[in-house]
């Protein structure tokens, strides 16, 4: 294995723990060895079949063994991987195919028939998982490792499928290496770790976690899709130290009626990423769970902050710290560093920062500058060097000549003891440009005690902080749109207000 590369990490382990329990997914465990040569024999067919050092392999999986495979085979042969959520639709699948040119494409069997279509246009090979072991055993068992080196590409993460305009994140060997050192190590992963991952693999936030215990040799433990029981009996049974959740999965966990925290006391650290935590769930968890959340702020471009477990009683509403090897600054309109408490762009650079966006030369020169990620995101640092979180640059809401951070108004309706989830953001008002609408998901089983839209409309105007934070109208929803990784489409739900207009969404 060259220096930072991630491409022998399971032979590593395959060679000198062979017999130490590398995986579990369902009812399959599987060793090191045995993992190890899953990824070979999928090596040799990727070869057969044209696939070299460079070329791109895409995926349009759930969470499978099948996908680890391709992971990891993919970077022992130096070759590209692509993964694509399997919630795209046919136009954002065809869009992205065609931006990464792709050899091989994997899809599972709900997929399979309109990607097959979407593959033979794109010029590429499609292998469905009920043909995959077939497939497998066509290929001849020769093969030569080639070299790796530590700046070859090693994923492309695209961050959207649906605007026309792909955005596909670079991401070398070298990088996802740091991963496993530095978020590996800031997460206290050890060997002894017991690792459980619920959503979905194709999330980049979920290498936070899977990089550091393939590098460290922990025992991972695959969930085919969150389900907040299915996770409360697996850290139970399986005592599992480590594991990373977005605040809506937290959220589905805390809302269980019957939840004993003593189920989940072997967890040692509990990561939240993806979306900020609002402060009373952090609260909530803090009182049932003590010393155990952390929380990661960070873009898959290339720039994290971590608030430590420590930090959290002490730090209320921060996204922690730049760890070691990286710089954080706020920026000011005209490109000057804002002072202590002052809001601004949030721009950070260190070891884990992309080389750029696939093909769009263009578009990470908007990004990077002056060897600085912007990261579109507002934020202040106190005195200590805290970064808080104010909201994202475009979703600032601008009524009369105030902006309005919706953020602000979230952690407020998030206090409400009935609400799920919730989002803000602006809508059209005639007289103020924008105005702040509220879609809310309360809790199952409030029965009667649920607060018509029009009273929690008025409970949140009168507990806001200001006059101009008070929403227009709230709607009620039983489900909010979500992503892959479990996150909430707020542009989904924001697009039929804008519809037609010339603001942007």
């Amino acid at each position: 294995m060259d220096a930072l590369c991630i491409d022998r990490l399971v032979a590593h382990h395959a060679r000198y723990r062979p017999a130490a329990e590398a995986i579990v997914f369902g009812q399959q465990r599987l060793d090191w060895a045995s993992v190890d040569a899953r990824c070979t024999r999928l090596a040799h067919a990727l070869h057969h079949a044209g696939v070299g050092p460079g070329d791109r392999v895409a995926t349009v999986l759930g969470n499978c063994l099948e996908l680890l495979d391709i992971y990891w085979a993919c970077a022992s042969l130096g070759a590209v991987v692509v993964p694509l959520s399997p919630l795209l639709q046919a136009s954002g699948l065809a869009t992205l195919l065609g931006d990464a040119t792709p050899r091989v494409v994997f899809v599972s069997a709900a997929s399979a028939p309109h990607c097959a279509a979407l593959a033979l246009e794109a010029q590429c090979i499609a292998v469905d998982t009920p043909g995959y072991e077939a497939w497998l055993a066509e290929a001849p068992k020769t093969w030569r490792r080639g070299a790796v080196a530590p700046d070859d590409p090693c994923h492309i993460m695209y961050t959207s499928g649906t605007t026309g305009l792909p955005k596909g994140i670079l991401l070398t060997h070298r990088i996802r290496a740091h991963y496993a050192l530095l978020i590996g190590g800031a997460l206290r992963l050890t060997p002894d770790a017991v690792v459980l991952q619920t959503g979905a693999l194709v999330f980049n936030g979920a290498f936070a976690m899977m990089l550091p215990a393939f590098a460290q040799g922990a025992r991972y433990v695959l969930h085919a899709q969150f389900d907040p029981r299915a996770f409360v009996e697996t850290v139970a049974r399986e005592q599992v130290s480590h594991t990373m959740l977005v605040p809506s999965q937290i959220g589905a966990i805390l809302d269980l009626p019957d939840l004993d925290p003593a189920r989940l006391a072997s967890l040692q650290v509990l990561l939240s990423l993806g979306a900020p935590l609002p402060q009373a769930r952090k609260d909530r968890l803090e009182a049932l769970l003590p010393g155990r959340l952390h929380e990661l702020y960070g873009l898959t471009e290339g720039f994290v902050t971590i608030l430590d477990r420590r930090d959290v009683a002490r730090k209320p509403g921060s996204v922690g710290v730049p760890p070691p090897f990286f710089e954080l600054r706020i920026v000011r309109e005209d490109g000057s560093e804002a002072d202590c408490g002052e809001i601004g762009e949030i721009a950070g650079r260190g070891p884990l920062l992309m080389p750029g966006y696939y093909r769009r030369p263009d578009l990470t020169a908007e990004a990077i500058r002056d060897g600085w990620l912007h990261s579109g995101d507002l934020g202040r640092v106190d005195a200590d060097g805290y970064l808080y979180l104010v909201d994202r640059k475009k979703e600032m809401i601008d009524s009369g000549g105030v902006k309005i951070y919706p953020r602000d108004i979230e952690e407020v309706i998030a206090r409400h003891p009935g609400v799920a989830a919730a989002v803000v953001f602006g809508v059209p008002h005639e007289k103020w440009g924008e105005t702040p609408l509220a879609v809310v998901q309360m809790k199952q089983g409030l029965g009667a005690a649920a607060p018509s839209a029009e009273q929690l409309r008025d409970w949140i105007n009168t507990h806001v902080a200001a006059r101009y934070q008070r929403v227009s109208e709230v709607v009620l929803v039983d489900d909010f749109p979500l992503s892959a990784a479990g996150k909430i489409l707020k542009r989904t739900l924001r697009e039929p207000y804008w519809r037609g207009r010339s603001s942007a969404i």
